[in-house]
């Protein structure tokens, strides 16, 4: 029915699909449970294994709502989770994450992240994470919200090579990382996970992207989500609590832009010509 996710390797040897499911937002409404864990388990029907969720998101209520959509099918998802920065002492690491295990119901997160640079050495953070690994209690581990120099600091830590994955926002409108942050991880083989991919729906009224996708008898959405599939070593986690939407992000898989349309997107939103500050929202 569609075409095969691309996947792309972690630093680990581990495969991974080139596009999962964020679940920034879900949980805040108990009205929306069902909808909710309906997505989460549509997504990984359709291969888009990779779930993504956080200590932060609704006060751990995400991860819950997480924990309830894979409870059947936890040997089939590559499970995200992250740490407060403040959390992300030498113990308090490891005190979150036993928290998350704990709200998701699971034994071991498949990647778990520092959610942003805090006050807590990095050297702490590294330290914690390596004892989940070798715990058992985390498969890898990597960073979130860290700009070049940030990477760059990361690698002088002990184990700080360690890192499995960078995850930042970028989308067609949120280009800044291509300047210097894309290439650095491309050349040390650290994926980067682009959360907010389409910038949380704000880019698709967008005429050119509009008239592009209807080119491709697409949506703009799934331009977006394309636009990103292209890159090497990008992995896209567009957040949705609605089935119908997933199955439209799946759809991004089969769109095949001619490089015309490319340069047209490009002029549309242009790449960066100078180093800027990482994006955050």
């Amino acid at each position: 029915m569609y075409d095969d996710i691309p996947t792309l390797t972690l630093p680990s040897g581990r495969d991974i699909p080139a596009l999962g499911i964020g679940t920034w937002n879900m949980g805040e409404s108990n009205a929306e449970e069902a909808q909710e864990v309906a997505s989460i388990r549509k997504a990984v029907e359709l291969g888009m294994t990779v779930v993504d969720t956080a200590e932060m998101y609704a006060d751990g209520r995400s991860e819950e709502i997480v924990g309830k959509a894979i409870a059947d099918l936890r040997d089939e998802v590559f499970l995200v989770s992250k740490v407060y920065p403040f959390n992300a002492s030498a113990t308090g690491t490891i005190e979150a994450c036993e928290r998350s295990l704990k709200r998701l119901g699971v034994d071991h997160l498949d990647l778990y992240l520092l959610h942003w640079r805090g006050s807590h050495p990095l050297e702490e953070t590294v330290a914690a994470f390596e004892k989940l690994k070798q715990s058992g209690k985390i498969r890898d581990w990597g960073v979130s919200n860290f700009d070049t120099d940030d990477m760059e600091e990361l690698f002088e830590v002990e184990n700080g090579r360690n890192c499995a994955v960078n995850q930042v926002l970028y989308n067609l409108s949120r280009r800044g990382v291509e300047y210097d942050l894309l290439p650095w991880c491309q050349e040390k083989g650290v994926p980067l996970m682009a959360y907010s991919p389409i910038e949380q729906g704000r880019i698709l009224n967008n005429h050119e992207l509009i008239r592009i996708a209807k080119a491709y008898q697409a949506t703009p959405a799934q331009v977006a989500l394309a636009f990103l599939l292209e890159r090497d070593g990008v992995l896209a986690i567009p957040k949705s609590a609605k089935p119908e939407r997933v199955e439209e992000n799946r759809g991004a898989t089969d769109l095949d832009i001619s490089d015309e349309d490319w340069a047209s997107l490009d002029a549309a939103f242009p790449p960066p010509t100078r180093k800027t500050s990482l994006a955050m929202l």
